[in-house]
């Protein structure tokens, strides 16, 4: 291991050690925010760790500042070189870092349920990557009793949102006087929400009264909260041993957002009609870029559109598959075309040359 590496990965230990130190502690004061920005952390520093570890750049050529946060998970998602997330895995560490973002730059009032469900999801998941990436574990630098931050799990995600639902409700009755710690419950869920439609922006107070009117109308939880509906939890073991994954069961499908989107998370969910997002054929796009079909598809070998799925995606319906291109493909080609010889990507990428 490279004594970057080492240096790094290290940090990130001690970074998680310190956020389960924290959230174990017998008193309140910053906990929340403690225990949230340290885990943070934590896994910027562990991706750091794994992208050099696997031979990646952390930092831009000339550049005197590391990848941030959203640049290293995006590269542990979709860089073949250094992949080593899954989309729900994604989806886990960029919940962790929207309340953290709440947490650091305002106020938030997270239930001690919700703390401990992500907390230990954080360092379940850290366990994992930390196993996969250096083959090491947690218990070879923490005392396994504190590995778990709590040792009565929740094992239902859907009852305890209803119990802090409930609990936000009886803070909108009439006459309780307690809209301001309403909102501050309800910005966890809400932030929670939006990090799950692929939104990087905290929840107005115009949007927080939205939503406590709807619950104060009788609306249930899973209409004001469909993404956080869709979440699961996945829970091995019992008392010390536990371990908490979060997955995506039914509802929208997780999908990657490209880099610069404005506003955007890493990840977004976001309900995908296939057909409409990759509504072009090979004739279609080369219609459109006015070439023939077989000039289109030396360009589309040529620029490899082929290996992104922000581009092309392989269709199946039925027992019939159909390779379609999205506009995004389109608009690439385009900008591409506008510099390139179309004669030179012929010769090097036509019928007769081999497959790039």
């Amino acid at each position: 291991m490279k004594k970057e590496v080492k240096i790094i990965l290290a940090k990130a230990i001690d970074s998680l050690v310190l956020s389960v130190e924290h959230f174990n502690r017998p008193w309140d004061r910053g906990r929340e925010e403690a225990v949230l920005i340290l885990l943070d952390r934590a896994f910027e520093l562990l991706l750091k760790a794994i992208i050099q570890h696997k031979g990646g750049r952390i930092r831009d050529p000339r550049a005197t500042e590391t990848f941030g946060f959203d640049k290293c998970v995006r590269k542990c998602l979709s860089d073949k070189q250094v992949k080593c997330l899954s989309e729900e895995e994604a989806l886990t560490i960029q919940i962790i870092n929207s309340l953290r973002d709440a947490a650091q730059h305002y106020i938030l009032d997270i239930s001690e349920n919700q703390l401990y469900m992500y907390a230990q999801a954080g360092v379940t998941l850290f366990n994992d990557k930390l196993g996969q990436g250096f083959g090491q574990q947690l218990t070879e630098h923490m005392p396994e009793r504190v590995l778990p931050v709590s040792t009565t799990p929740p094992t239902s995600l859907g009852n305890l949102i209803s119990k802090e639902f409930k609990e936000i409700k009886a803070l909108v009755v009439p006459g309780s006087r307690k809209r301001i710690q309403a909102r501050a419950r309800i910005r966890s869920l809400a932030i929670i929400e939006a990090s799950l439609k692929g939104v990087r922006s905290q929840p107005s107070k115009y949007e927080l009264e939205k939503y406590l009117t709807q619950a104060s109308e009788g609306l249930k939880w899973q209409d004001i909260f469909p993404g956080v509906a869709s979440l699961e939890l996945d829970t091995d073991g019992t008392g010390l041993s536990v371990s908490i994954r979060l997955t995506k069961s039914t509802g929208e499908p997780v999908r990657l957002v490209p880099e610069g989107t404005p506003g955007a998370t890493v990840v977004a969910v976001k309900r995908v009609d296939e057909l409409g997002y990759y509504n072009l054929g090979l004739k279609k796009l080369a219609e459109k870029l006015s070439l023939t079909q077989p000039k289109a598809f030396a360009v589309v070998r040529y620029f490899r559109i082929q290996g992104s799925e922000e581009y092309f995606k392989r269709i199946k319906i039925g027992s019939s598959i159909f390779k379609r291109y999205s506009h995004k493909a389109l608009e690439r080609l385009k900008k591409e075309l506008k510099t390139a010889d179309i004669e030179t990507i012929w010769h090097q990428c036509g019928p007769k040359c081999k497959k790039v």
